[in-house]
């Protein structure tokens, strides 16, 4: 039986959002700020769920990196990677070297953007990032845009077995262990055999 541990990546791995993280970092303080009070009425609006989160999400992405090169984009997110160790629970990365070192197929289901969470995944030994892509233009200029749906939600689910197709067919052959710590991952923790809300806590 193969077996596959699944881990959301913000609040599950780590104790802070890195959306908001990497803004602080690639941006600063005083930008993040000041992006958050421009943005306000898409931010409340998604928190009285008029909104979608994706939508919500790619707005403020847009607002903070549309139009600078990838280029600029992944340097940043290469040197964020490295800072993120420094907000990672104890616990989480512990149980992460478990399963790498017992050679479990470890996975990252998260809604973040995964030019920064493969550097720091890379470090740790995990190939599979199953994560929220991001559109370029040919001339290699972020645009603002989401390539991939926002991975959240049934998302999760579906971005598992597309990594994983002969789940489908053959479930039994699979013992799937996921991590999470919000109703984002609620999917993703009923699909598993054996699925921990905030376990790292």
């Amino acid at each position: 039986m193969k077996k596959i541990a699944v881990f959301d990546f913000d609040g599950t791995i780590t104790n802070k959002d890195s959306f908001i993280e990497f803004i602080k970092f690639a941006k600063g303080r005083g930008a993040l700020f000041r992006g958050i009070i421009l943005l306000s009425p898409i931010l409340i609006l998604y928190k009285l769920g008029i909104i979608k989160n994706s939508y919500a999400k790619q707005v403020v992405f847009s607002y903070f990196f549309k139009n600078m090169t990838l280029r600029r984009f992944d340097d940043f997110c290469e040197r964020f990677a490295r800072k993120i160790p420094t907000f990672c629970r104890e616990k989480a990365i512990l149980q992460i070297q478990e399963y790498v070192r017992d050679s479990v197929d470890v996975v990252i289901a998260s809604a973040s953007i995964e030019n920064w969470i493969v550097p720091w995944a890379r470090q740790m030994g995990i190939q599979h990032i199953l994560s929220t892509q991001i559109e370029v233009s040919p001339d290699g200029q972020v645009t603002g845009l989401f390539l991939s749906d926002n991975c959240y939600g049934k998302e999760k689910v579906d971005r598992l077995l597309s990594a994983y197709p002969d789940i489908k067919n053959n479930r039994d052959l699979y013992n799937i262990i996921a991590y999470g710590d919000s109703k984002e991952d609620f999917d993703l923790l009923l699909f598993a055999d054996e699925g921990y809300l905030n376990f790292f806590e």
